[in-house]
């Protein structure tokens, strides 16, 4: 006999749904059977799987050893984290239900294809190591990030370290109930705020977006708001309010009315890309994530990397205003 005692992640799920976790290689026929014969029971009572589970609830499993291997065994067994070099997270930001990490350029989100390395491996480590969450917890829940940078943008990336963190921070980025704000340094003057307005078009199949000035057959709506904080030689440093959060979305939009941002490969200029490789080490695109005001008026802030100083400073022989 097996008890597992349902913890605050895990509840809020339906019975059936955390058996299905739990026994990943067992047919749904199987517990169901189980459950019917009360070789499965939940707080001592038959059930029948359609239960909402509350921290603190007993689930019983009477099956042999040999049972529950077979059904449960190979991810019980493998470790769930995969082995990541050690890294000092920036953490910027945590409480009981999430933390928000200060991401660099050059690590990606989450995972693109099943050997890659991402935040959200690091992120485990972290909680790992920091007592947060066990190894045996994983099993039945796995913290996760909740929005997603490119992977050449840097700045904060928030992650659900509980079901409801999870749960609330992916709502939150999902209906826009929240303020984002980025930096960027971009190619050019520009002198006053201003909001523009456009048609986002991506090409999946290339990973490119195209800026459409009317409405157009799968292009969504764009919105995006900019304010320059300081002129310095050909440059603008910007404060870039997403409305909207589509993909390239920053990018796309301020190439298209001129201002690319500098050292991005995809959208910018490459005469202004080399120039800045070589005088200041910009090896990706000046753009990073800084500041999120979440609906409860908690503000996540996070320092731009000192790409951003070096840009600036070498463009000092120019006129600074």
């Amino acid at each position: 006999m097996k008890e597992i005692v349902i913890n605050e992640n895990e509840a809020g799920q339906r019975l059936d749904k955390f058996l299905g976790k739990l026994l990943k290689e067992a047919p749904a026929s199987f517990y169901y059977k189980m459950l019917r014969k009360k070789n499965i029971v939940l707080n001592g009572k038959k059930a029948t799987g359609n239960e909402k589970l509350t921290a603190g609830d007993s689930v019983k499993l009477f099956l042999s050893d040999e049972t529950f291997e077979k059904f449960a065994g190979k991810q019980q067994t493998k470790d769930p984290v995969v082995s990541v070099p050690h890294i000092s997270l920036e953490i910027v930001y945590e409480d009981h239900d999430i933390l928000a990490i200060n991401k660099p350029a050059g690590m990606l989100s989450q995972k693109a294809k099943k050997e890659d390395i991402s935040a959200n491996e690091y992120i485990l480590q972290y909680l790992l190591e920091s007592g947060t969450i066990t190894r045996e917890s994983l099993h039945t829940f796995k913290p996760s990030v909740c929005n997603r940078l490119d992977r050449n943008t840097s700045g904060i990336l928030v992650a659900g370290k509980t079901l409801n963190g999870l749960q609330q921070m992916s709502k939150a980025f999902r209906e826009r109930s929240m303020e984002k704000y980025y930096l960027a340094i971009v190619a050019g003057h520009i002198s006053k705020p201003r909001r523009i307005e456009g048609f986002l078009k991506k090409d999946e199949k290339n990973n490119q977006v195209t800026i459409l000035s009317e409405p157009s057959n799968d292009a969504k709506p764009i919105i995006t708001e900019y304010r320059p904080l300081k002129l310095v030689g050909q440059v603008t440093l910007l404060e870039v309010h997403l409305i909207t959060g589509r993909s390239h979305q920053i990018r796309a939009h301020l190439a298209s009315i001129g201002h690319p941002v500098i050292g991005d490969t995809k959208y910018g200029n490459p005469r202004l890309n080399r120039e800045f490789l070589k005088n200041a080490g910009v090896t990706h695109q000046l753009l990073h994530a800084y500041r999120l005001f979440l609906a409860d008026g908690t503000k996540i802030q996070a320092d731009a990397p000192k790409e951003f100083e070096r840009a600036l400073e070498c463009q000092k022989t120019g006129r600074e205003k």
